[in-house]
């Protein structure tokens, strides 16, 4: 399986330093790991609420995050391979695993909407482009339910890309949301022309924005900027009752993150206990 070109390949061996050449060995083990998943399809998703702010107790839709077994069994979370497999044709792949598995729970569950990750890279991949017509076909519901998240970083590698591949799929009724707003360089431009859905409000703006005021004059900028161009807001990493209050008067309309449940692999829609737990928290 062709892994990608690694940003030292063209490198002498006496031009890697040892600490370029630790980067190197750890990416290779981690790429490896995650192929070896998922030639023993062993991947999942683990689910996470995004609540409403006005109504907490109630679920606007999940986020559907990948996961693979490395081979002691453990649960390994995206944070700690994606960057390393960004770039690669397994990503590609794990991206097309992320899709396909998000589809089938979605026709299985059809009283959700989910949320699925996907690079911008994996636009036009074969595979990835075959299994969402697949998809869609099997279910005229699931086009309306289905949310694909690209990071701001992502989108930026390939705008006009981005752009035309939105508005396709749009048109049969997909949500598009703008992950990690705020963490990259998005040109006011091109978000304008990007017509994004919803724009997630990037985690490191929301942790303890009640009591930092550089961060809150940052915050209600975005909210200001996805209201004018009529986009759905949704703060990432909530993790304080004081935190979601203070974004709930500043008019965000959804929250996630760890006050309101932690990403589980045990679909919550069918416990209700998890539900339970985000009902006392909103209260």
């Amino acid at each position: 399986m062709r892994q990608g070109k690694s940003r030292f390949a063209d490198m002498e061996p006496g031009e890697v330093s040892p600490l370029d050449f630790a980067v190197i060995a750890r990416d290779r083990g981690t790429v490896a790991m995650v192929a070896a998943a998922l030639r023993h399809r062993e991947t999942m998703l683990a689910f996470q609420p995004v609540v409403q702010s006005q109504r907490p107790d109630r679920v606007a839709f999940y986020e559907g995050l990948i996961r693979v077994l490395d081979d002691t069994g453990r649960i390994i979370p995206a944070r700690d391979f994606i960057d390393a497999v960004e770039t690669t044709e397994t990503g590609r792949i794990l991206d097309c695993v992320a899709l396909e598995t998000g589809l089938r729970t979605l026709q299985r569950n059809p009283q959700i909407r989910l949320a699925i990750n996907m690079s911008a890279r994996s636009i036009g991949f074969p595979r990835w482009m075959r299994s969402l017509k697949q998809g869609l076909q099997g279910d005229p519901t699931i086009g309306e339910r289905l949310i694909l998240e690209i990071t701001e970083r992502s989108a930026m590698t390939v705008p006009e890309l981005v752009v035309r591949f939105m508005s396709d799929l749009q048109r049969r009724g997909i949500t598009f949301a703008l992950d990690d707003f705020g963490s990259g360089y998005t040109s006011l431009r091109y978000l304008r022309d990007f017509q994004f859905d919803v724009i997630k409000i990037d985690g490191a703006f929301v942790r303890g924005v009640h009591g930092d005021a550089d961060n809150q004059v940052l915050t209600r900028a975005m909210v200001d900027i996805a209201r004018q161009f009529d986009m759905f807001t949704v703060a990432e990493n909530v993790e304080s009752l004081a935190d979601s209050r203070w974004l709930t008067e500043i008019g965000v309309d959804c929250q996630q993150g760890y006050f309101f449940g932690a990403p589980t692999v045990h679909p919550p829609w069918n416990d209700p206990a998890a539900q339970t737990v985000m009902i006392d928290r909103a209260g």
